[in-house]
């Protein structure tokens, strides 16, 4: 597998500069929904959980949501993205763990994919070859160069998933853009302990415990109709 030098550490033709307010801005940039990785396109199963009547308003949403943040993906994506991010990370080992725990072809697809495109942008921004990485490992080697904490990178980091999942339920139920925008801003609080909490976490704390999620992406390519890839 190629290895590259940290995106973050240079930018443009002139030497980067630490400053800890342009790191944001970046953080921001490079984690934002806006950033064309093609995280629309993949709902990590809610499409099954809303098409079967699991997810069925605001309440079951956030429910789901809030299981996804605190057990299932997000929070073992975050102990890659920031075991990626040590400067003596083993990438190619961490690879092939991501993808031994991943769950199903779904999740597979959506890691390769979103991984594949956030290197392409960082390359064509940043300069160098792109890694092939699963997502959370490439924004991991990415993000190294970046003067911000652990607990700032994984919230935003839930912050993009939560506003994924929520777009997602916009397009494909009753849920009006308000309602959706409400529902992102209840999970302030939520989000913030869990980064807080997820920044001291190792690999030795693998592991999800969301077994009706999983389920529901394994099932997703099942659907009579699908909006979403995975």
């Amino acid at each position: 597998m190629a290895t590259a030098a940290p995106w973050g550490m240079t930018m443009g033709p002139g030497a980067f500069m630490p400053m800890a307010e342009v790191d944001r801005l970046r953080l921001v940039q490079w984690l934002s929904p806006a950033f064309p990785v093609g995280s629309f396109a993949h709902s990590q199963g809610l499409e099954t959980a809303i098409a079967k009547g699991v997810v069925h308003d605001a309440a079951s949403l956030a429910d789901w949501i809030e299981g996804v943040l605190l057990f299932g993906s997000a929070r073992q994506d975050a102990i890659f993205l920031l075991t990626a991010r040590r400067g003596d990370a083993d990438l190619a080992t961490l690879a092939e763990l991501f993808d031994a725990y991943l769950p199903g072809p779904g999740r597979a697809l959506e890691a390769a994919e979103l991984g594949r495109a956030f290197g392409a942008q960082m390359a064509a921004i940043m300069g160098g070859d792109p890694p092939a990485l699963p997502y959370p490992l490439a924004v991991g080697l990415a993000l190294r160069g970046l003067a911000v904490s652990d607990a700032e990178v994984l919230a935003l980091w839930f912050q993009t998933l939560a506003a994924q999942l929520v777009s997602v339920a916009v397009r494909f139920m009753p849920l009006g853009q308000t309602a959706g925008q409400r529902l992102i801003a209840g999970l302030a609080p939520l989000i913030a302990q869990a980064a807080k909490d997820c920044a001291v976490l190792t690999l030795d704390d693998l592991g999800t415990c969301t077994i009706g999620a999983d389920m529901a992406g394994m099932a997703q390519e099942w659907l009579d109709v699908r909006i979403f890839r995975s």
